[in-house]
């Protein structure tokens, strides 16, 4: 037998217990037993709900006319009154049972909702107290399915395209549907299976979607469980980029150690000897013609290898995204010449031309960072172009920047190249295996003209290539 057949057995049990105290245990009158009806009618209402209830109330309404109200024993009701207090009660019974139920069904929701709402509460704690120890995305599931109590729970995670599951019971063939949920931010449920599927937002952006399964649940809640899924994936993310930023730098902090390590090892030979050939040049006035010759060119090669070691330790410190500038009021055209002189012994014999506007303002600059770029553009019109062949800089100004063009007369670089040519580490598929070279230079030459706010760009022909700086004209004192 079902329950409810069972609660309306009682009703009627009830009932009938109420009357058979009214008219064999104590005589009482109409309006006493009137009351008493009443009373149990509301009991049942709180107790089991309106249905019962409302049987209850036609049931002792019966009963009242056919035991209490005259003449007695029958359905018949003589005086007119009676009819009115017979109609009165039963509505009174029906309202007052009505209400009841109403009100306990409002507690119940309110019970429910608290419910929910401490499930949310443990769910966000929970989503706060996952460790590294497993994947995150498992983690949440798990715990998903088991602080709600469902049969079934799967994430999908449109960022990964994984598939996380948990729970005693599982989804079979909704894959496809979790991708198109977490693609087009759709949402569907299936009350007879009371499993759901829905999208999972940050912003307007479907991040993920999710499939429960179990306790149907109302679409507040569904929706906050989405948010709080949407906020724990978004904070491993962050943790995630947080680690990668932590690994990042100290493997930064070792590479600077390591160049500064290596700098001194270097450094230090190379000071011995060039203190050594200085001594013997200057102290040994005996030396054959032959002996001074050679001791010169080892004391000039010594002071070469030291610049060369100084720039590359200096590029090495600059392969990074972040370049601090440090600007000063300059004169371009004396810092383009310091840096050809410096490079006289790469540059020799060939033509190499300088010229200027005659009016080139003065500009703010970091002198240490444009000399560095200055030697890696000329360095690479030197590298890239026949060893007879002229290379030419130009300077001028143009009312808002100073303008200065790097130009070879090499073979030019292919359009393809020409689009990559400043990446990090990148070379030409024609020079990769034929010119020794990093890939860094021009990467950190055109770091460094964007941390001036300034540009680097490249023009090139068969026969011709044009390197060409932009830095604007700005106030010295400041750094960007």
């Amino acid at each position: 037998m079902s329950q409810r057949a069972l609660r309306l057995l009682a009703c009627f049990a009830a009932v009938a217990g109420v009357t058979f105290a009214g008219t064999r245990l104590i005589a009482v009158n109409a309006t006493t037993i009137g009351f008493a009806y009443l009373l149990l009618v509301l009991v049942i209402a709180s107790t089991w709900g309106f249905l019962e209830a409302s049987i209850s109330s036609v049931c002792a309404t019966l009963t009242f006319n056919f035991f209490f109200l005259p003449p007695v024993g029958t359905f018949t009701i003589a005086d007119p009154q009676n009819w009115v207090a017979l109609f009165s009660f039963l509505a009174t019974s029906l309202i007052a049972s009505r209400l009841s139920t109403k009100a306990r069904r409002r507690a119940l929701e309110a019970l429910e909702r608290q419910q929910d709402v401490e499930r949310l509460y443990t769910f966000s704690r929970m989503i706060l107290l996952i460790n590294r120890e497993e994947q995150f995305p498992k983690q949440l599931i798990r715990g998903l399915a088991e602080t709600f109590e469902l049969s079934a729970a799967v994430l999908y995670e449109r960022r990964s395209g994984e598939f996380y599951r948990a729970g005693p019971a599982d989804f079979d063939g909704l894959d496809d549907q979790l991708r198109d949920t977490a693609l087009r931010g759709t949402t569907f449920s299936d009350s007879a299976a009371n499993r759901t599927v829905t999208a999972v937002r940050l912003g307007s952006e479907p991040i993920a979607s999710l499939a429960l399964q179990g306790t149907r649940m109302p679409d507040a809640v569904l929706q906050g469980i989405a948010n709080l899924v949407a906020i724990g994936l978004e904070r491993s993310k962050a943790q995630e980029l947080s680690h990668e930023i932590e690994v990042a730098r100290q493997s930064e902090q070792l590479r600077t150690t390591l160049i500064d390590a290596m700098a001194h090892e270097f450094k230090t030979p190379l000071t011995l000897i060039k203190g050594a050939t200085t001594s013997v040049l200057a102290g040994h006035n005996e030396l054959s013609e032959s002996s001074r010759e050679q001791l010169t060119i080892a004391d000039e090669e010594a002071e070469h290898l030291r610049e060369l070691l100084d720039n590359a330790i200096e590029m090495a410190r600059l392969d990074t995204t972040h370049i601090d500038v440090h600007l000063e009021e300059s004169n371009l055209e004396a810092i383009v010449r310091e840096v050809v002189t410096s490079m006289q012994p790469r540059i020799d014999e060939r033509p190499f031309t300088i010229s200027a506007d005659s009016a080139l303002p003065r500009i703010a600059l970091d002198r240490r960072l444009v000399k560095l770029a200055l030697k890696q553009l000329v360095d690479n019109a030197l590298k890239y172009s026949p060893p007879d062949s002229a290379v030419e800089i130009r300077m001028h100004a143009n009312g808002q920047s100073v303008a200065l063009e790097v130009t070879d007369h090499g073979a030019g670089i292919s359009p393809e190249d020409r689009g990559r040519i400043f990446q990090r580490f990148y070379r030409g598929r024609q020079v990769r295996n034929q010119i020794p070279g990093s890939g860094l230079g021009l990467n950190i030459a055109h770091s460094i003209m964007q941390a001036h706010h300034g540009d680097l760009m490249v023009t090139s022909k068969p026969g011709e290539t044009t390197f060409r700086i932009t830095l604007p004209l700005v106030q010295a004192g400041g750094a960007h």
